[in-house]
């Protein structure tokens, strides 16, 4: 199946991203591993024009809502630098795990597309929100998206400022 990408004449209009990890294998549940995630969208919004609408991290899969001046190369930034986090993360940890992620003497820790869908009404716009926001909800790990720490919803202040639309 061909990846699905952000097309370069819509590059910096704003789209809901899922990204989800080989296999969906659950990585980031320990070893600090959404504090990786949260240091990686920080350093994208302070660096790279990285704007963030709204999100949720999940065990094995993120998705937000944002823009950038190209999100297409801060995804593949991003995702590039995680992979190299996520690989000394495992090494330190749990070695016996980076086998599940070998493809052909390399490291592949992502599935192939990200689904970007192009933000194009503000009510699909709030449905991707309720969507994201309620993901945890969905896999049972909290009754109310405000009390999921690993997403905007959450009543935890985060590290990941919010952009607010129009700005």
């Amino acid at each position: 199946m061909p990846s699905i990408r952000i097309s370069s004449e819509l590059k910096d209009q704003i789209y809901c991203v899922t990204c989800t990890v080989k296999n969906w294998y659950h990585l980031f549940d320990r070893h600090n591993r959404f504090h990786i995630l949260e240091e990686s969208f920080v350093y994208c919004q302070e660096n790279k024009s990285l704007k963030i609408y709204a999100f949720v991290f999940m065990t094995n899969h993120f998705h937000f809502i944002g823009s950038a001046d190209d999100l297409g190369a801060v995804l593949r930034d991003m995702k590039t630098f995680l992979s190299k986090a996520f690989k000394k993360s495992i090494l330190s940890y749990e070695p016996q795990v980076l086998r599940i992620f070998e493809d052909n003497d390399k490291y592949q820790f992502w599935e192939k597309t990200n689904y970007p869908k192009l933000i194009e009404t503000e009510g699909f716009f709030q449905q991707k929100v309720d969507y994201i926001h309620h993901n945890p909800v969905r896999k049972e790990y909290v009754h109310l998206p405000k009390d999921w720490r690993w997403s905007s919803a959450s009543k935890i202040p985060s590290r990941i400022p919010l952009s607010v639309l129009g700005s």
